[in-house]
């Protein structure tokens, strides 16, 4: 028997039940407070969420417009391709996630297994490509090239191909018209991603699961008009599928058409020029290996000299852009990311940087003059310059006595440059600068545009550098520690330079402003950057952004929206120094460095300006730079480890000069075979169907050898001391 007494038990009681009744309360003020923000407070998203539920939606995809070239031949467009796809969302149902479908799919299509099922994979920071870096909600693109039979194949076997669609569906052409390729300039597409589709969400043009992007060049920078907007049909569903009727409907928007100041014809014979005078460089013995040149990258830039707009581009080694299409293949992925394809994908007109040689040389001459050094007074050119106990030589070792600073440009005159740069070097106060040196010859080049981008409308410009104190300080900072791990007096000549470099490689040196001088040491620039500065010579001393696009027009050809070319700046030199140096460049190509490939040249026609380019890079061969203008066009080529610059690129960049005038060897001229005197000004007609009335183009018939050797008769060309 208990000993509590009665009233104790009573007590524990009441608390207990006082307990419960507060923890019911609060769980049904909790409750209710949940009603409340789930009827009330949000209430309206809910129901139109939950309605929505019972909405399905059709997209009926924009067709994407066509990127064309100035005279409306199409560089890119749709065609109807049978396309078979995927539908991840119902294989990965499956108890096998959709392997016997896939299997049984390749056999179909002629196609391995692996080759299947790495296209349908979705892409994530572990799995390598190909995969899938689209949505995994929309179907998945198998393949763009099934035949006829192969459609029929799956469409009347869906019970063996659950989840699998074969239908026509406009998808994307690069043509290549006349042997223009245009890889790099124009880019490829891809699905839109997740992350894509919610960026977009809350902008002007929103993204559908569905929707193909540009993701490099032309189709990447002109996306949103090139895209057009896709068409949404919205059915109201109940719980069976069954479709009661319409909801709101988006009509569809086609993409407008991106007219290009680009040449097909004249891009054709860039592209072939280029590629042929990198075999020819491979055919030649460098003299100071004695193996053969390796030729194995380059780029070329045709420009407007007096607008900037680009009539040619390219780059090798190149690729197809049509590969993308559907998909890119293991194989194909493969071989463009392969070690000894040398990075096709790299646009090099805008994105190789190297050092650009004596074609650097207007630059300091310019800083020259701003400095008070005289245009035509007499500067020494010996063989060599010294500085302490380091020689720096002329090209080949060879002196021209007391020379002007045109000269020096037109003979490319080393040892004069190195002077000029040194003494500014000593007036800033050598390894003690003063106060605030005033680095001339550096804040020209940065005036000149160097170290920052052009504005070219091509995504992923690389800006160059220029090696002046600021940079080589930012430089030291990153590198001393690992230069003061690796560094060691008195060991190899990279460990002897890291010993340097840790002690003192945030100095500007003696031997960095001369190497500086002429375009040596640590500068880097690129094609479209030099292409800019000599159109700029050209012009007056406009700078103008690179520009490729020149108007959009819409589908229909009722709108359209021109693109004018913008400048960036203007030259740092007076009207009489930019025309001794134009005329310095002249000499360059009828008695200079470039005379001996331009022999025959209508000069009195078609005057001709020339600056050769042969840069040092450790470690490697030499790089060839060739840039020139006419007062119609302006062409910069350069060849990675091709030899000289007169050498290895000024055959190709002479047979581009005859194409567009059509000229021949000998410089007789037939304006029949001319492929643009002038550049075009006129844009293509697109009809009110939307169809585009363009030229025929025929593929570029090179000279034969016969005519693309020089004249043997007339005078001989006078001696030249250097052929750089």
């Amino acid at each position: 028997m208990s000993n509590i007494p009665e009233t104790g038990r009573s007590s524990r009681v009441q608390i207990r039940l006082v307990i419960i009744q507060v923890l019911v309360v609060s769980f049904l003020c909790t409750l209710g407070g949940r009603l409340w923000y789930l009827q009330i407070r949000n209430g309206a998203e809910y129901y139109h969420e939950a309605k929505s539920n019972h909405v399905q939606q059709v997209v009926q995809p924009a067709v994407r417009g066509s990127i064309l070239d100035a005279r409306g031949v199409p560089l890119a467009d749709n065609e109807t391709r049978l396309v078979v796809s995927a539908s991840r969302t119902a294989l990965m149902k499956m108890k096998d996630k959709g392997k016997d479908v896939l299997t049984r799919l390749s056999a179909v299509l002629d196609m391995k297994p692996q080759e299947v099922m790495e296209k349908v994979r979705i892409c994530d920071s572990k799995t390598p490509k190909p995969c899938w870096n689209g949505s995994p909600y929309q179907p998945i693109p198998v393949t763009a090239e099934a035949t006829t039979q192969q459609a029929l194949q799956i469409r009347e076997r869906p019970e063996e191909f659950p989840g699998i669609t074969a239908e026509p569906t406009a998808v994307r052409r690069y043509p290549a018209p006349g042997g223009a390729n245009t890889g790099q300039v124009l880019g490829y597409l891809s699905p839109v991603t997740d992350e894509e589709i919610q960026e977009a969400k809350n902008t002007n043009s929103p993204l559908l699961r569905s929707d193909q992007v540009g993701r490099f060049g032309l189709e990447r920078t002109y996306d949103r008009v090139l895209r057009g907007k896709s068409g949404v049909t919205r059915y109201e569903v109940d719980n069976l599928g069954r479709v009661m009727g319409e909801a709101k409907n988006d009509p569809g928007i086609p993409g407008a058409h991106l007219v290009t100041s680009i040449d097909a014809r004249v891009q054709g014979v860039a592209e072939y020029e280029l590629n042929a005078a990198m075999v020819e460089a491979r055919k030649q013995i460098d003299r100071n290996t004695g193996v053969p040149y390796k030729a194995d990258a380059g780029a070329v830039v045709v420009l407007e000299s007096k607008t900037g707009r680009v009539v040619a581009m390219a780059s090798n080694p190149t690729y197809d852009p049509n590969v993308w299409v559907g998909g890119i293949s293991g194989k194909d992925y493969a071989k463009l990311t392969a070690k000894e394809s040398n990075v096709p994908l790299m646009n090099r007109a805008i994105q190789g940087q190297a050092a650009p040689g004596s074609i650097f040389k207007v630059i300091p001459t310019t800083a020259a003059v701003n400095a008070g050094y005289k245009f035509d007074g007499d500067y020494p050119c010996p063989s060599s310059y010294s500085i302490g106990g380091q020689v720096f030589k002329n090209f080949e070792s060879q002196g021209h006595g007391s020379i002007t600073l045109g000269k020096a440009l037109e003979v490319s005159c080393d040892t004069v440059f190195y002077a000029l740069a040194h003494q500014q070097w000593i007036k800033d106060g050598g390894l003690k600068p003063v106060k605030n040196p005033g680095d001339i010859f550096f804040k020209t080049a940065h005036k000149f545009g160097l170290g920052a981008e052009t504005g070219v409308d091509l995504p992923g410009e690389e800006k160059g550098r220029v090696p002046d104190r600021q940079w080589k300080q930012r430089f030291w900072k990153a590198n001393k520690d690992s230069w003061c791990k690796t560094g060691k007096k008195g060991g190899t000549y990279l460990e002897l330079l890291a010993y340097e470099n840790c002690l003192e490689g945030n100095l500007l040196r003696a031997g960095d402003a001369v190497n500086y001088s002429i375009g040596q040491g640590d500068t880097l620039v690129t094609p479209i950057q030099m292409a800019t500065i000599y159109a700029a010579i050209c012009n007056g001393g406009t700078m103008w952004n690179p520009t490729i696009g020149k108007a959009v027009i819409s589908a229909d050809g009722k709108h359209i929206d021109p693109i004018m070319p913008k400048a960036h700046g203007k030259l740092p030199l007076d009207e009489q120094t930019r025309k001794q140096i134009v005329g310095a460049l002249e000499g360059v190509a009828t008695r200079g460095t470039a005379a001996w490939r331009f022999g025959g040249w209508p000069q009195e026609q078609i005057p001709m300006h020339a600056k050769t380019g042969t840069a040092e890079v450790y470690g490697k061969q030499t790089t060839s730079w060739f840039a020139t203008f006419t007062d119609d066009y302006t062409i910069v080529m350069t060849i990675s480890q091709g030899g000289t610059g007169s050498g290895a690129s000024g055959p190709a960049v002479r047979n581009i000069y005859n194409a567009l005038y059509g000229l021949d060897m000998a410089g007789k001229q037939d304006v029949t075979k001319a492929l643009l005197l002038k550049p075009e000004a006129k844009l293509p007609t697109i009809q009110p169907d939307g169809s585009i009335a363009s030229p025929e183009i025929k593929p570029y018939v090179p000279p034969s050898p016969e005519e693309a050797a020089p004249p043997l008769a007339g005078p001989p060309a006078p001696p030249v001391a250097r052929q750089d």
